[in-house]
Order: C-alpha cells, then sequence, then structure tokens
C-alpha cells in the first residue's frame, strides 16, 4: 500500500517515513502544505495527515478532501486533537503526537485492514475512533 505524509516538520515527517517503511509499506512522498499533499495524493491508499501545515491550519480539509474525493484513508495526526471535534466525516481517526513506531504500525494496520478487510483488527489503543 502507498502511504502519504503530510507533516511540515521534517524530522517527524522522517521518523514517520521510517516506521512506514520499516512496517513493509510504501511512502510516496512528504507533503509539508496543502498543495503539495494534493499534488502527491493521486497515488495514495493512506496519508497519516498533521493539522497545521506550512500554510496555516489545512490539514482538516486536506483529509477531508482526500477521503471523500481521492478515496483515501486518512489518519490525522497531531499534538491538539482536541481541534478535531468529533472527527471529520469519511476520516478513520486521530493518533496524538509524538507517536511510537509501534503506534504508527499498529494504527497503518490498522488502516490497511479496512482498505481490504482481511478479518477483524482491533484498532490500536493510541488511535481515537471517529464515529
Amino acid at each position: 500500500m502507498n502511504v502519504l505524509i503530510v507533516e511540515d516538520e521534517i524530522f517527524v515527517a522522517l521518523d514517520v517515513e521510517n516506521a512506514v517503511e520499516d512496517a513493509g509499506y510504501t511512502v510516496i512522498g512528504i507533503a509539508p502544505d496543502s498543495h503539495s499533499a494534493l499534488q502527491l495524493a493521486e497515488n495514495a491508499d493512506i496519508a497519516f495527515i498533521d493539522l497545521n501545515l506550512r500554510d496555516g491550519l489545512t490539514g482538516i480539509a486536506v483529509g477531508r478532501r482526500l477521503a471523500s474525493e481521492m478515496g483515501v484513508t486518512v489518519v490525522y495526526m497531531t499534538a491538539n486533537p482536541s481541534l478535531l471535534g468529533e472527527g471529520v466525516d469519511g476520516t478513520i481517526g486521530v493518533l496524538t503526537k509524538p507517536c511510537s513506531h509501534r503506534v504508527i504500525v499498529a494504527a497503518l494496520d490498522f488502516a490497511a485492514a479496512k482498505r481490504a478487510p482481511r478479518g477483524a483488527i482491533e484498532p490500536p489503543a493510541d488511535l481515537r475512533l471517529f464515529a
């Protein structure tokens, strides 16, 4: 599965990239802003999206658009999960940063299972699911 990382803090993005690749998934790109995210999203299956990007608090809208218009499975990652309220329609949930590699991989495996069901898989405890 192809994973897009939407994160403007390069060290955080590289850490997520390492976790994703170590788990055997393919990172198709790192996008620091909404414009880059929308350009790279065409080939994405799953996206990890921060809320506050280089161009402001645009991550919520990016996630909504990727999920609704492009069929991307979206997991938000933020230090401020309360900004998402009860969640964003069409997206899976939110991880509170900072996240360990174990948590990232568990959320990734859960997102992949949601895309291609291969039996029930429990969401990781650190992933707050949206209704």
